[in-house]
């Protein structure tokens, strides 16, 4: 069982879509949610994120630590 919350003017969205196609929103939802190519369509989306959050070639990627991605951190010299 999937129980969701949603306000009303996505419901009425849903409601649309799912009366152009005949069917209730209850079914539109979950043809949806198990459509074929939704794995597809996933994978595309993290891999669009992927390359919007890149950085520029030949600029290292900087760790949150301000060390480049992939090298170890240095030690402090005392």
């Amino acid at each position: 069982m999937l129980s969701l919350r949603i306000d009303g003017d996505l419901l009425d969205r849903l409601h649309g879509h799912a009366a152009k196609r005949g069917m209730s929103v209850q079914d539109y939802v979950v043809r949806t949610l198990t459509r074929d190519d939704f794995d597809e369509r996933f994978r595309a989306a993290v891999e669009r994120a992927e390359r919007f959050h890149s950085t520029p070639p030949g600029r290292p990627r900087q760790s949150p630590a301000g060390t480049a991605a992939g090298d170890a951190p240095r030690a402090a010299a005392t």
